[in-house]
């Protein structure tokens, strides 16, 4: 339900251009569009949507095209007492844990917050940051393959590589991103990050990896003024095979030459062109996006979204720094989905004049994916629990389907073609750290 005409009520929400030019003419043409998506599936697997409720530590699987219909639904903390009895008997652990839930969980534990599925389509890899980890659940048996605990105290944002063998996730709290074999959860290699890493995208056909670190978005330090105090943020982008940086971005140095010093430069989810010479992204705090001339390592355009007048300008309210987060884009480049996440709405903008369709009413819309025809955006409603598509061509909503608590990331995926749900319920399979 939207929050237009009412009062809200929120509780517990809390280098250089030449230097660019020579790496692009090095590393040649841009990889096909859509370097986050699932690859072609293959005989005896479907495509299907992967719906993390972060607070239930559940994933609803459901149609990736049409209609969104439930597919099966699978338990992403079969270990939760094995994980629960560990934290408890370690102070440290402990307080961290109810720090994320005090903070970033908005009073709950945050047990499902990225997710991708193996090639063979027989798991699915989920970070899960109240546990401080990422595991590999079966899809048939609903058990544990391998386990692999993040450094520091919390996991967050992942992607998987073009070829779908490597997962890389941020350890928020130990400023690094570890990158893992997918089939075993050993880890092939990490590089250190900014303050609080959290989105993560493959790009140049999975030579390059980026990651945006956003700082602390916890504190109520959250005054313009006070912007310094979030720490250092940054966009590292590594070579993804030797994982040394080739490339660091500080958006506060183009932010005020585009003359927008009243902007965050945290960034938070983006998204690049099919072509890759254009990144699409959001900010902490503003209803809008960002366009960066990758090549030109400037921006070019900044759009500023509507405003719900119901939305409250205690900035402290916004949850996680937020005001929208989550961001796709079309197939074909023409179309940017943008989940209005304070603003209670969701809309399609049109990438040539930057201007916005219909507000569709969404409630704490959470994050965007593209679906699996590609004719729609997906978008994740957290505080209403359930997805919403909305049709590219017309900016209208086609359908909404309920799913569980607090839905947050929406990924493609794949699953066997009979697959919908684990079979009958058995013991945790021993981990392996």
């Amino acid at each position: 339900m939207s929050r237009y005409g009412r009062t809200p009520s929120r509780t517990l929400r809390l280098a250089c251009a030449l230097a660019l030019a020579g790496l692009a003419a090095a590393l040649g043409p841009a990889a096909a569009a859509s370097p986050q998506a699932a690859p072609a599936t293959e005989p005896g697997l479907r495509e299907v949507l992967f719906v993390g409720n972060n607070w239930e530590g559940t994933a609803d699987v459901l149609a990736s095209t049409g209609d969104l219909a439930r597919v099966g639904r699978i338990n992403v903390i079969p270990d939760k007492e094995e994980r629960l009895r560990e934290i408890y008997l370690n102070p440290v652990k402990l307080g961290f844990f109810l720090g994320i839930r005090a903070t970033a969980g908005e009073g709950h534990d945050q047990f499902a917050d990225d997710m991708y599925t193996t090639p063979d389509g027989t798991a699915v890899v989920v970070s899960r940051p109240s546990f401080a980890d990422v595991v590999s659940v079966d899809l048939r048996s609903g058990r544990i393959n391998w386990r692999f605990p993040v450094a520091g105290y919390r996991s967050d944002h992942m992607a998987v590589s073009p070829d779908g063998t490597r997962v890389a996730v941020s350890a928020s709290t130990a400023n690094t991103v570890h990158v893992l074999d997918i089939a075993t959860g050993r880890q092939v290699g990490s590089f250190a990050t900014g303050d609080k890493p959290h989105e993560n995208t493959y790009t140049r056909g999975g030579r390059l990896l980026w990651n945006s670190s956003i700082g602390d978005v916890t504190s109520a330090l959250d005054a313009p003024w006070l912007d310094w105090t979030k720490g250092d943020r940054k966009l590292t982008v590594v070579d993804a095979q030797t994982f040394r940086t080739v490339r660091t971005v500080d958006m506060r140095e183009r932010l005020d030459a585009f003359g927008r010093q009243d902007l965050s430069d945290a960034v938070r989810p983006m998204v690049f062109t099919p072509d890759e010479s254009t990144l699409y992204f959001q900010v902490s705090f503003f209803n809008g996006l960002v366009e960066y001339d990758v090549a030109g390592d400037r921006i070019t355009r900044v759009k500023t979204l509507p405003e719900n007048p119901a939305t409250s300008r205690d900035r402290t309210t916004w949850v996680n720094d937020s005001r929208h987060h989550g961001l796709s884009m079309s197939p074909d480049g023409s179309k940017l989905c943008v989940a209005g996440t304070m603003d209670d709405y969701a809309t399609v903008v049109d990438r040539a004049t930057l201007a916005e369709g219909p507000l569709v009413p969404a409630d704490k819309p959470y994050w965007a994916t593209v679906d699996g025809d590609g004719k729609g955006c997906v978008i994740s409603e957290s505080g209403a629990d359930r997805v919403t598509a909305i049709d590219f061509a017309t900016g209208a909503k086609r359908v909404s389907v309920p799913v569980g608590d607090h839905p947050q990331r929406v990924r493609l995926g794949r699953v066997p073609a009979d697959w919908s749900g684990p079979g009958a319920r058995q013991a945790p399979a021993a981990t392996r750290e």
